[in-house]
This record gives structure tokens, C-alpha cells and sequence, in this order.
């Protein structure tokens, strides 16, 4: 049976059998003995988005009192449910993703802890995944943006919405009428100025 450890763009996290392209975590969520979740979402602010191999370490997945193992799609999943590249195993694109959220943002020398603050405010709300008014049409967002409709994530590339699930995107069988946005405005605002997120092979076909 399937970890309950795969998030969706709400921010959820689910058991399914398809594993993604990215790790990441929110702290400490999980109970080691039994290798489920605890009631509680996030023990810290900072979530981060990170890869499946990195030096070739190797960690049984909920096996350990430590960080909780979870994964995503892709990167725009994980950027729409608040999470934000990790500076440890992730540190190029990690600069980058900062370089273009202060651009994006008009600030400088911004910490992960401010990016953090910043990001845990947009996320959430009582606890719950905080949807966003779109900021422009939404043929106008940049790639890798997700928005919601009704039960539904939509990743947009080059103007047009993608069905999202947990085995990748498929074209979008209707229009949508009234969208709302499910990535943090201050990623959407770095991904407007330049930071390309990975997408998972399905989005480029």
C-alpha cells in the first residue's frame, strides 16, 4: 500500500502509487512507527522543494524521527502548494528562484527565512489552502502557474490549461469560467520574472 506522502497542487497530501519527480518536506509530520501521518500538516514554516537523488544518499522513507518524506509531481506542484526550492540540495536553483522573487517581488538581499514568512502567509488560511484572485487573464500567466476550479488543478503553459493529476497533465476538456489562483502571489510573481520551474514530461508534449 501507498504512503500517505504525495502532495497535491491544494497543498494536500494523499496516498498514490506514482512517486514524482521531487521530494521535500514541512518538518516533522509523520509517526515513525507506523509510517502515517500525523493530524497536524507542517511543523515549520520553511517548505522546501527537494531532489529524489542527491550524493547518492539513501533514507527509508517515514522510517525516522526526522523530516517528513514527500513528494511531488513536479515543481509547479509543488510551488502552487507553497513550497520553495531548498538552498541544501537545490542551491543553484534556489539562487535563482531568489533572484527572481526579489525581482519579482522588488526586493533585495531577501533571506529563506523572509521568503518563508512571506510564503506561509499566502498559503494558508485557518489552517487551510488560501486561494488567490487571478492578477491577469488567464491566458496571461506565466508557465508553471496552477489555478483551481472546483475540484480541478490547472497547471498554464503558453496560455492554455492543463488538466492536472497525480499521473501528470492532460489537456483541458473545458474552459474556465472563473479560475482562482492556487500559486502564493509572490511565486507567481517570481515565475512572472523569469524562474522557470521543472514540469513534469506530460506538460511539454
Amino acid at each position: 500500500m501507498p504512503l500517505q506522502n504525495r502532495v497535491l497542487p491544494t497543498g494536500d497530501i494523499v496516498a498514490t502509487p506514482h512517486r514524482g519527480l521531487f521530494t521535500g518536506n514541512r518538518g516533522i509530520i509523520h509517526d515513525p512507527a507506523t509510517k502515517t501521518l500525523l493530524k497536524k500538516r507542517w511543523s515549520s514554516p520553511a517548505w522546501i522543494i527537494c531532489l529524489c537523488e542527491f550524493r547518492g544518499w539513501r533514507r527509508p522513507v517515514m522510517a525516522r524521527r526526522s523530516w517528513t518524506e514527500l513528494f511531488f509531481l513536479d515543481e509547479a506542484t509543488a510551488l502552487a502548494a507553497g513550497h520553495r526550492p531548498c538552498f541544501f540540495c537545490r542551491r543553484d536553483d534556489a539562487n535563482r528562484f531568489r533572484a527572481a522573487w526579489e525581482k519579482g517581488n522588488g526586493a533585495s538581499k531577501v533571506s529563506a527565512k523572509t521568503m518563508d514568512a512571506e510564503l506561509h502567509r499566502e498559503r494558508l488560511d485557518h489552517g487551510k489552502k488560501r486561494l488567490h484572485a487571478l492578477p491577469m487573464p488567464l491566458a496571461q500567466l506565466p508557465d508553471g502557474a496552477m489555478v483551481q476550479q472546483g475540484e480541478e488543478s490547472f497547471l498554464t503553459r503558453k496560455g492554455r490549461p492543463l488538466l492536472w493529476s497525480p499521473a501528470g497533465y492532460t489537456h483541458a476538456a473545458h474552459e474556465l469560467a472563473n479560475p482562482m489562483l492556487l500559486t502564493p502571489p509572490s511565486t507567481l510573481r517570481a515565475l512572472s520574472a523569469g524562474y522557470q520551474p521543472a514540469l513534469h514530461p506530460t506538460a511539454l508534449d
